[in-house]
């Protein structure tokens, strides 16, 4: 059984039914996708470069299943060289032949691509299920309890995933875990997207303020090479005018917009209501952060239509379903990873996958152009003390500054696709998560075409 359909999950779940186990896979709300479906995130990869090594296996597979099904949208990576945007950034020297090589998924069609690939998986999905306790025997667990439209029931299983994010099921199992306090922890997001948007006329705002002022291209260097970050719009302007100029507190600011963008005017996707100070695991925080950044994102939109060339007639199209959150319990592992390791190329024997050197939490920035990568150990999925449950996602062991590789969502689904083959070898083996032969698993992972080396 895995609980939790996010990226992790689904990751998890398809591979375990892949390697020949009956699997469930229980979800609390009413569409599978987690982040991206719920918080309308359409970027699995948006870091990806020519040079940038991820796992492969279901990290590629679930950008190529979205296009197939007409799921992914043209993004301005894929015309910025046509436009005079791209003609002046060239003649900066800015290196457009390094534009990232991603999909952009269209976040409401990916609900059916995730139902698509679960059932051709033979996953058997439930919806609309919370988990909320944990059914031990001794250190074992063998199932859980749910709430439901259904009432209160049991699911019992040979083995667990825990795809949650806040590391719920293992928290419940009495697994060692670590949490910070709310002012320590990363801040939540409730993402929106509007309609009536001029788009040329806003891209050539934006060459304007390029070109009277190149400081606001981001450059980021490493390794020597200068190379441009996709989303120019990060840093524009406008939106910190917003800040300051419309009663938006100063300690959440309104910073980004993704380019999620159609020729209708409609942008689907800005990643801008930032709100710090939320523990994700305490419900009251939760609705807090849901009213307020709602509250923010009308504000947000009517300043913007008064201060920026291309939004007068924009509307709100929509704002995502559930907060985007970014940190909460960290479960104690048979391994921890570290800063050290995630910086330093770290090879491991009991690698599951591998991840980019790509970091984005804390004031800190690494984007991953030249190749550099570490390995993922199967012991940050397994957690102390209970047996036959494995922990996948943003909530495996790791020190603080190691959760901000970890937390991205291709790691996440290289953990996930990595618990669910383990656990899929430790039931058709009769032995326990801990005891498997992580040969076996690696071999398993490989035929799943996941890079483990």
């Amino acid at each position: 059984m895995v609980v939790g359909g996010g990226p992790a999950g689904l990751a998890a779940a398809i591979a375990a039914a892949r390697e020949g186990v009956n699997t469930l896979l229980v979800e609390r709300y009413g569409c599978f996708g987690g982040v991206i479906t719920q918080t309308m995130v359409g970027t699995l990869a948006w870091y990806r470069y020519v040079k940038t090594i991820d796992a492969g296996g279901l990290i590629k597979e679930f950008e190529l299943k979205a296009k197939e099904m007409g799921g992914t949208i043209n993004t301005f990576n894929e015309k910025i060289k046509t436009t005079e945007i791209g003609k002046f950034l060239e003649k900066k020297g800015v290196l457009i032949d390094g534009i990232p090589t991603y999909e952009i998924l269209d976040t409401e069609i990916y609900k059916v691509v995730a139902d698509n690939l679960i059932q051709e998986a033979g996953v058997t999905p439930l919806l609309h299920c919370q988990a909320v306790d944990a059914i031990m025997n001794g250190n074992k667990i063998i199932g859980i309890i749910t709430e439901s439209k259904s009432g209160r029931q049991a699911i019992m299983a040979k083995r667990v995933v825990d795809a949650t994010g806040d590391a719920d099921i293992a928290f419940h199992a009495g697994t060692p875990y670590r949490k910070d306090p709310k002012n320590k922890l990363m801040g939540v997001t409730v993402n929106f997207g509007c309609s009536g948007v001029d788009i040329d006329k806003f891209f050539t705002y934006l060459l304007e303020k390029i070109q009277k002022k190149p400081t606001f291209l981001p450059y980021f260097k490493q390794s020597g090479e200068l190379f441009f970050m996709d989303d120019f719009t990060c840093f524009l302007e406008p939106l910190n005018r917003v800040n300051k100029g419309d009663n938006v507190p100063e300690n959440i600011p309104i910073r980004k917009i993704w380019n999620q963008y159609v020729e209708l005017g409609i942008i689907n996707s800005f990643n801008g209501i930032h709100i710090s100070e939320i523990d994700c695991t305490d419900v009251f925080d939760l609705t807090k952060a849901e009213i307020e950044g709602r509250r923010r994102v009308i504000k947000l939109i009517n300043s913007l239509r008064r201060r920026t060339p291309g939004f007068e007639k924009a509307r709100l199209k929509n704002i995502g379903s559930s907060l985007g959150t970014r940190e909460s319990r960290k479960i104690i592992g048979d391994y921890n990873i570290t800063e050290y390791d995630v910086k330093n190329q770290a090879r491991f024997e009991d690698s599951i996958g591998v991840c980019p050197e790509f970091l984005d939490a804390y004031g800190t920035v690494i984007m991953p152009t030249t190749g550099r990568y570490f390995q993922i150990p199967y012991g940050i999925i397994l957690p102390k003390k209970v047996e036959n449950l494995l922990v996948a996602g943003r909530c495996v062991a790791g020190d603080k500054m190691s959760h901000a590789a970890t937390r991205q969502m291709v790691c996440c689904i290289a953990t996930g696709q990595g618990a669910g083959v383990a656990a899929a070898v430790s039931v058709k083996e009769n032995i326990n998560c801990r005891d498997v032969d992580i040969f076996e698993v690696q071999k398993a992972l490989e035929n799943q075409g996941v890079r483990i080396k």
